[in-house]
């Protein structure tokens, strides 16, 4: 499997970002062919205090073809102009190969 993580920086508006983000991009996101899960973060103060990320997108797919296909489709390419409207600043992408294992909890 495979994911599309999408970093956004802190926006200079966090609630026109929010309402944008849940109200018309998620429309959007949740409709690119392929996408297995969409996991949305709210990224908070860590341990190490603050931090530039407002909000994480990760998009799962079965693979890399998937994901390229889901990218290159008419709801992939609305997806990503739709990125223009709110966060054309302050958006980062990155791939990454998912490699899941299971273990028994300590306790």
């Amino acid at each position: 499997m495979v994911k599309l993580t999408a970093l956004y920086r802190k926006p200079a508006n966090p609630a026109e970002f929010d309402r944008y983000y849940a109200e018309v991009h998620t429309s959007l996101v949740l409709k690119m062919p392929g996408l297995r899960k969409l996991a949305v973060s709210k990224v908070k103060p860590g341990v190490v205090g603050e931090t530039q990320y407002h909000l994480i997108a990760d998009m799962y797919f079965n693979d890399m073809p998937a994901l390229q296909a889901a990218l290159g489709s008419p709801e992939g390419k609305a997806t990503a102009r739709d990125v223009g409207n709110f966060a054309k600043d302050i958006i980062e992408l990155l791939v990454a190969e998912v490699e899941e294992k299971e273990f028994a909890a300590v306790v």
